[in-house]
């Protein structure tokens, strides 16, 4: 895999080991130039970085090396885990993001992002359920990779769960269906709500799993797609 290197200092001092690094986690830089981006990646001041980042033409560029623990997660979570970066690998997609005219990503980005994570998947041997965007382990705070990211297509690969809904009609109890929501998406291993009680950061959440899965319809309400679809990739986990 071709790569070029422009480092980063912006790096834990702790080195993990190869068995700590279970995540990918995709982002956008939600910037207005790659120039930009790169010198805001390397910039000690801001305290945030990538292992990698992959420009609109499809250049893949190492920041960081792999067994160091980049400032890409922040303040997050996913199943059991908190504050993600020490077990994650961030990559970066130089896209403007939602403030400065958010643009689909381009063919050669994607293109260059699956052959990054085939790399990544066989080295590391990341389960593909541990693909994750930025919004999925920070709803709260980060929208990105955003509704034009193409999880189906990375899901062929293996990179992150996705869904068939067949035709078979499922009885929801809609009085229920908040609490039924919710129980599947902890499931799957999104945090930041009270399984069985209305809470304010609802609509967040909600927005973050349309935006990855139904990216034409992200209300932040629960439809009986939006729970269905929810159905299906809890149905998927094993019990543990």
């Amino acid at each position: 895999m071709k790569k070029k290197l422009i480092l980063s200092n912006n790096f834990s001092r702790n080195v993990r080991s190869k068995k700590d690094i279970i995540f990918i986690i995709i982002h956008y830089t939600g910037m207005q130039s790659e120039i930009e981006s790169i010198n805001r990646l390397r910039d000690q001041k801001s305290k945030v970085s990538c292992h990698y980042f992959i420009t609109k033409a499809g250049e893949i560029i190492q920041m960081i090396e792999e067994k160091k623990i980049a400032w890409h997660a922040g303040k997050s979570k996913w199943k059991n885990y908190k504050n993600l970066n020490k077990n994650s690998i961030g990559i970066e997609l130089a896209n403007p993001g939602h403030e400065y005219g958010y643009e689909n990503f381009s063919v050669r980005q994607i293109n260059s992002l699956i052959k990054l994570c085939k790399y990544l998947k066989k080295k590391f041997k990341i389960k593909k359920e541990n693909f994750l965007g930025h919004s999925d382990v920070a709803p709260l705070r980060k929208v990105d990779p955003g509704e034009k990211f193409p999880w189906q297509k990375l899901s062929k690969f293996k990179f992150g769960r996705w869904y068939k809904l067949n035709k078979m009609d499922l009885k929801i109890n809609q009085k229920k269906i908040r609490d039924l929501f919710f129980y599947n998406l902890f499931r799957i291993g999104y945090r930041y709500f009270k399984k069985n009680k209305i809470d304010k950061n609802d609509k967040l959440v909600i927005k973050a799993f349309q935006m990855k899965y139904i990216p034409k319809n992200v209300s932040g309400k629960i439809d009986t797609k939006t729970f269905k679809i929810s159905h299906f990739l809890a149905a998927q986990v094993k019990s543990t």
